[in-house]
Order: C-alpha cells, then structure tokens, then sequence
C-alpha cells in the first residue's frame, strides 16, 4: 500500500472546487495550491477574466462547471414540477367525474413524484454552498441522501400500487366514464415518461444519480398509468377483475425499477465508481513524462462531481521542483481525461533503489485492512 506523508514526499494538490475564506499561495504555472488551508472566492473581475481565458483548470472555472451542473439539474426539477403538476391536476378533475379508484391511486403517485423535487432542489442549492471547517468536502453529498428519499419513496409507491390492487381484488367494482379515465390515464402515461426521459438524461449528463432514481421513479408512475388505462379496457370488455389484476402486475414493474434505483443510489453511497473510469484514468497517468508507475488511484463521487487521489512513482534523483511539474502534468491529464473530475491529490513517490529501506515504513504500523 502506498502511504502519502506531506513532510516526506512532495505532494500536490488541486484546488478545491468550493471557495474557503482563507488565501491560497500561487505557483507560477498556473495552478493553485491549497496545502491543507482553504481558498477565497474569487471575485466578479477576476471570474470574468478567467471566462476570456480558454482551457484553464483554475477554481473559478471549476466552480462555474460546478454550478452549472446544479443549475442544469435545478432546471429539470423546475419543468418536471411543472410537468407533473399539470398532470396530476388534469387527472384529478376527471377523478372528481369518474369516481375511479384506480385513476385517484395514479393521480397520487404522480403527485407525489412532483414532490420528490423537493428534496432533490434542496440537495441541489445545498451543493452550492462553499466548503467549510466542518464540511471540508462541501455539501455535494446531500444528493446522495435525497437519492435515498426517493428510492424509499418509489418503495412506499408500490407499496400503495400492491394495497389498492389487492383491495380492489377483495372488493370488485365497476369503473364509470372510461374513455374519461383511459384518455387521463394515456395522459399520465404521456407526461411521466416525458419527464423520465429528461431527467434520466440529464442526470446522467451532470452525474447526478439521485437525478437518475427520481427519472426513474417518474417512469414507474408511467407504468402505473398504462395501469390504469389496461384496467380500463378490461373493464369495458366485462372483467371487473382487469383493474386490480394489471394493478398486481405493475407493482411488480415497480419494484423492478426500485431495485435498480436502489442499486445506483446505494452504490454511490458507498464511494462506487464506474470501474472503467479507474481503468481510463491510470492510462492517462501512466502515459505523462517523468511518470515511471502508478500506484493506488482512488475515484469517488461528492454529488455529481469526482475527486481523485493517486500516488505516483517519479526518478529518486528529481528534486521538488520536478516532481512537482510531474504531479502537476499529471493532474493535468486526469482533468481531461475523467469527465466531471474537479479536483486531484497527486502524491510523488520516489522510485525505490536496492538496499534503500520503505520510507513509508514508520507509517507501517498505522495502516488498517
């Protein structure tokens, strides 16, 4: 295991993407250094200068990306809020005419599918705040636990899906004013799938997998509607069973979806990452001048945004200065070549001689499983 000590080794780190109260140094290339202390904000001219300046990795460029991530991902909560509301609405007043039980069951999942905006648009506006003394990793992480809202709020949905369909199993009754009910329920079909799609995509574009859980929680209201609506035309055709039977049927779906909602919130809980990116990542690494190795490399998620930490190998004869310009170029090849990456603490390790003693060795005994 490679050990990283900043006293023995020269270690360089990548500013963090949130803005600190306290000033940072500035290195002449470019990039800057935190060395455990936090960075100020920078300022509207400064921001504007670095707008004009192309292919910069600076925080205040990073801090932009970052922002308009969340501002990307509060903007699909806004439409999808939207979107659902006015369906939920629609659906409610041909509730009001039907009487339909099925219908209302719909009308509720969708509502509370709009609902689960909340807590999303919180994590979203939590995100953005800057990182602090106690939350040295901003707030980023708080998308995970809005992931977890979502995921057991598509539980308690099919919950409900399989009580009302059992209910109505036990207790059979006739569906009135179909071609009401099979229009709103094609309409709620329509609008959840629509808003599924957008905020599947985006999530996924702004790597946000709570995004991607509530697309997928809008889905299983879709398949909810189609519900509905096979419900209905079984009831027309005189099974007054159809309606709880596709009901049974759907929570299944539902709990299907649940399950890979589950999966990728509760993998990013756990610091998972998409093996490929680690893969992606040692290439880069291993194809800048002066890198002889790559040893531990470590990906993980805060929100929608990476961080890396690596440790690399570099000549036992370089001085600071140069393994510092190699951590720096290699830091540099990881920001292009990992997506969403914003920052990277790249630790230089002397390549070891024959005879030469591990100088991680009085770290050894704190070292765990």
């Amino acid at each position: 295991m490679n050990h990283r000590h900043p006293d023995e080794h020269p270690t360089h780190e990548h500013p963090h993407p949130h803005p600190h109260p306290h000033p940072q140094h500035q290195h002449p290339h470019g990039h800057r250094h935190t060395h455990g202390r936090p960075t100020r904000s920078p300022g509207p001219r400064h921001r504007l200068a670095r707008l004009l300046t192309p292919h910069s990795h600076e925080t205040a460029d990073k801090l932009d990306t970052a922002l308009e991530s969340s501002a990307r991902g509060m903007r699909a909560l806004w439409v999808s809020l939207a979107v659902l509301g006015a369906t939920a609405l629609a659906q409610a007043a041909v509730v009001a005419v039907s009487g339909s039980v099925a219908l209302l069951g719909d009308t509720v999942h969708n509502a509370a599918d709009a609902l689960t905006a909340v807590p999303l648009g919180i994590a979203f506006v939590l995100g953005r705040r800057a990182a602090n003394r106690r939350f040295t990793y901003g707030y980023g992480r708080a998308e995970d636990l809005a992931g977890l809202v979502i995921v057991l709020t598509i539980a308690a949905s099919a919950a409900f899906a399989a009580w009302a369909a059992v209910g109505r199993l036990l207790d059979p009754r006739p569906v009135t004013q179909l071609p009401a009910v099979a229009v709103a329920a094609l309409l709620g079909f329509a609008g959840n799938e629509g808003v599924a799609r957008y905020r599947i995509r985006v999530g996924r574009e702004i790597g946000s997998a709570a995004l991607v859980a509530d697309g997928l929680h809008a889905r299983t209201d879709g398949f909810t509607s189609l519900a509905v609506l096979l419900g209905a035309g079984g009831s027309a055709l005189g099974w007054r069973l159809a309606d709880p039977v596709v009901g049974l049927a759907i929570t299944a779906a539902i709990v299907l979806v649940l399950r890979d909602a589950a999966r990728e919130v509760f993998r990013r809980m756990l610091d998972a990452v998409d093996p490929a990116l680690v893969d992606r990542a040692e290439r880069a690494v291993r194809a800048v001048p002066g890198v002889r190795e790559v040893g531990e490399l470590r990906l993980r998620w805060i929100g929608h945004r990476l961080r890396a930490e690596l440790a690399v190998v570099v000549d036992g004869e370089a001085t600071v200065r140069q393994a510092h310009a190699i951590a720096v170029a290699a830091e540099h090849a990881l920001l292009h070549a990992v997506p969403r990456l914003t920052a990277a603490l790249v630790h230089a390790d002397p390549a070891p001689v024959p005879g030469e003693a591990d100088p991680h060795l009085a770290l050894a005994h704190h070292a765990t499983a």
